[in-house]
């Protein structure tokens, strides 16, 4: 269990996206308190997913050959197989190279649509989502504490936390080093949202700006980065299941 939820949280804390949104959010007026409600969000979400499946189980990992557990083994072979087809999907889509006629060289569709900030790339493309978003949400009080809250819920890779909740099912509360195990699991799975916030919270002008450079960076990269993700991790739990399932 712990094996499989430190490679699930080291591939949450890979995704791209949620980087990219969080620098948008820290670029805004009270970026460092909205930063931190972000991340907050972003907490909760584990923390809700992990204590639900909790008490569900009762902390008590089903019997390897019940029906309970031989579901909750299917459901994450299911998952793993989602996460390869989405990956192979993901790179059909860029060997493909459909890009738009005003999107830049190398940009399939797909990732001009997942990017909220349009077709633009590098330091220049952060700058300008920067100043949209700044724009658009300006100081509007606490709503806009309440939407980047939301945004941190909507950019989870909700694919890799389900992983991650089917492995918490596995979970033996009896144990101590189940809840050093859960622990560090949220820990790595917000370790690059975490590093960030700090940053924000002791350089706020600098990070501001290397996080919007880092933004643009990102999406000239996102799309290898989340094949990768999907593919790497859809195999392992895909096999891992497998075996279990049939040994």
């Amino acid at each position: 269990m712990v094996l499989d939820l430190m490679l699930i949280a080291l591939a949450i804390t890979l995704y791209p996206l949620p980087l990219m949104a969080f620098a948008l959010v820290v670029s805004t007026a009270r970026g460092v308190w909205k930063g931190l409600v972000f991340v907050l969000a972003w907490l909760a979400c584990l923390v809700a997913v992990i204590a639900v499946v909790l008490a569900v189980t009762d902390g008590q990992p089903p019997p390897p050959r019940s029906p309970p557990g031989v579901a909750g083994l299917a459901a994450k072979l299911a998952i793993g197989v989602g996460l390869v087809f989405y990956g192979l999907h993901r790179r059909r889509l860029m060997r493909a190279g459909a890009a738009p006629a005003d999107a830049p060289a190398g940009r399939g569709p797909d990732e001009v649509r997942d990017d909220p900030s349009g077709g633009t790339t590098g330091e220049e493309a952060g700058k300008e989502a920067g100043k949209e978003t700044r724009e658009a949400a300006g100081d509007r009080g606490e709503g806009s504490f309440w939407a980047s809250a939301g945004l941190a819920v909507l950019v989870q890779p909700w694919g890799m936390v389900a992983a991650g909740a089917t492995t918490v099912l596995e979970a033996n509360t009896a144990r101590p080093a189940t809840f050093v195990a859960l622990f560090g699991f949220c820990l790595l799975a917000s370790a690059s949202l975490l590093a960030a916030e700090l940053y924000i919270v002791f350089a706020p002008e600098v990070a501001q700006a290397r996080l919007l450079r880092l933004r643009g960076w990102l999406k000239e990269h996102a799309q290898q980065a989340i094949v990768v993700l999907c593919l790497v991790l859809g195999l392992w739990l895909t096999a891992k299941s497998l075996y279990q399932l049939t040994g």
